[in-house]
């Protein structure tokens, strides 16, 4: 089950690092007030500590690199991609921003400049810097313990319980995806890439069909079995895996509040919404 998982690539394992040991809460505070820092800055020096830090905690969970390695290449692919399509449709908006202009090449309305250049780089690593505190929050958290920190954060409990049931249950609509196109591939439908795009895109709903319906199956069921077992009756219920705020987690805690109020400060009086060295 622990292999499935991990192969997954996106939740929750198990492998007990420093981060693993951390308050549910702490792990949630941690991941709104990195996004928070990065959505307030335009920082080139600040975005990539936060790109380094990142990456550094994402080895501290001790996942697999490989584990990983895809959803980290697909991600810096689309960031790439739209950062091409952010020159294709507003060429000249860093100079715009910078208040300079360094032609590095010329081609018309198209030229490259310095100034572009540094503000694609710029956004495409604020982008990419929430990547890997998101991948640290999913493979160190487990969903109930997540949803016992939503609870106890003033989150309804139901709420914070279909948080929960969906974080759970995405390995498995991965595993029926997985099932229902093999058991298709037997019968002939062809989804490989011998058959061409428009093909497979086409055979692609034979898939999709049976995979909402048993999607649909398994809410149901899981539904009925919450109501007979008195779900939602009272307002407020307890949880197994409700653990107490360590001194660690306090002091995790205190670190964040620090970083935040000092990125808040600093994008306040900041003169620049772009920091550029090159003026």
């Amino acid at each position: 089950m622990k292999a499935e998982k991990m192969a997954f690539g996106i939740s929750y394992v198990e492998t007990d690092s420093a981060l693993h040991r951390l308050n549910g809460i702490t792990k949630f505070v941690l991941f709104m007030a990195w996004v928070t820092v990065v959505l307030t800055t335009f920082d080139l020096r600040l975005i990539v500590a936060l790109v380094a830090v990142g990456l550094l905690l994402l080895r501290m969970t001790k996942v697999p690199v490989k584990v990983y390695r895809t959803l980290l290449i697909a991600t810096a692919s689309v960031l790439s991609l739209n950062a091409l399509f952010m020159f294709l449709l507003a060429p000249q908006q860093g100079t715009e921003y910078m208040g300079t202009e360094t032609v590095l090449v010329p081609f018309g309305f198209y030229s490259l400049t310095q100034e572009t250049l540094f503000y694609l780089l710029t956004v495409t690593l604020k982008y990419f810097s929430m990547f890997p505190i998101a991948l640290v929050f999913v493979f160190t958290t487990h969903p109930t313990e997540f949803s016992a920190s939503l609870n106890r954060l003033g989150i309804p409990y139901k709420v914070a319980y279909a948080v929960s049931l969906t974080l759970r249950y995405l390995p498995e609509i991965k595993k029926d995806y997985v099932n229902i196109m093999h058991a298709q591939q037997a019968r002939g439908v062809e989804l490989s890439k011998k058959a061409s795009l428009l093909s497979r895109l086409k055979n692609l709903t034979s898939i999709l069909g049976p995979l909402i319906f048993t999607s649909l199956d398994r809410t149901e069921e899981i539904s009925n079995a919450m109501t007979l077992r008195g779900f939602g009756r009272h307002k407020s219920r307890t949880w197994y895996s409700l653990k107490p705020l360590t001194n660690k987690d306090w002091i995790c805690l205190s670190t964040i509040l620090v970083c935040v109020s000092l990125a808040i400060v600093k994008h306040v009086f900041e003169e620049q919404l772009f920091w550029y060295p090159f003026n």
